[in-house]
C-alpha cells in the first residue's frame, strides 16, 4: 500500500502522524511511504531521518494526496484539504466529526473511508485517547488550583 504523511497545516499543530521508526516498520512490511518535506520538523524529526527509514520525501502535499491510498494525519483535514481527498482513499486521523459537520459531509461526498483515532477501541479501552486524557486530567488539577 502507498501511505502518505502530509505536513500538518492546522494552526499551532506541530505534531506528525508517524515517526521515522513507524515509517521503518511500514517500509519493512512492504509499504511505500511518502512523507511531505518538513512534515516532522515540528516534532524534531528531519527529512533525512525519514529518508533513512525508507520514506520517499515529497515536496508537495497535493502529490501525497494524489498518490497515496492511505493518508495519515494528526488533526482533521482543513477545508482547503477537502478537495485533495479521493474516492476509496483511507484517512486515519483525529476527526471529531460531531464538531465538524462540513468535514463529515465532504468525506461522504468524496467517498473517503475515514477512521478517527478517537474511535479506535480495544475491549473497553480507547488506547489512542488515553495519553491525552491522562495529561488533561493532571492539568485540570493544576489549572483548578
Amino acid at each position: 500500500m502507498k501511505i502518505g504523511i502530509p505536513r500538518e497545516i492546522k494552526d499551532k499543530e506541530h505534531r506528525v502522524a508517524c515517526t521515522p521508526g513507524g515509517v521503518r516498520m511500514l517500509a519493512q512490511q512492504g509499504h511505500e511511504v511518502l512523507v511531505e518535506t518538513r512534515a516532522g520538523e515540528g516534532s524534531g524529526f528531519s527529512d533525512d531521518a525519514y529518508a533513512a527509514a525508507g520514506a520517499k520525501i515529497t515536496p508537495k502535499a497535493v502529490d501525497i494526496f494524489m498518490q497515496a491510498q492511505m493518508i495519515l494525519k494528526v488533526k482533521e483535514p482543513q477545508p482547503c484539504e477537502y478537495q485533495l481527498l479521493r474516492q476509496n482513499q483511507i484517512l486515519f486521523t483525529y476527526l471529531h466529526l460531531a464538531a465538524e459537520p462540513d468535514l463529515a459531509a465532504a468525506l461522504m461526498e468524496r467517498g473517503v473511508g475515514a477512521f478517527g483515532y478517537e474511535t479506535v477501541q480495544i475491549g473497553r479501552r480507547l488506547p489512542l485517547l488515553e495519553p491525552m486524557s491522562e495529561i488533561a486530567g493532571r492539568m485540570s488539577v493544576i489549572v483548578g488550583a
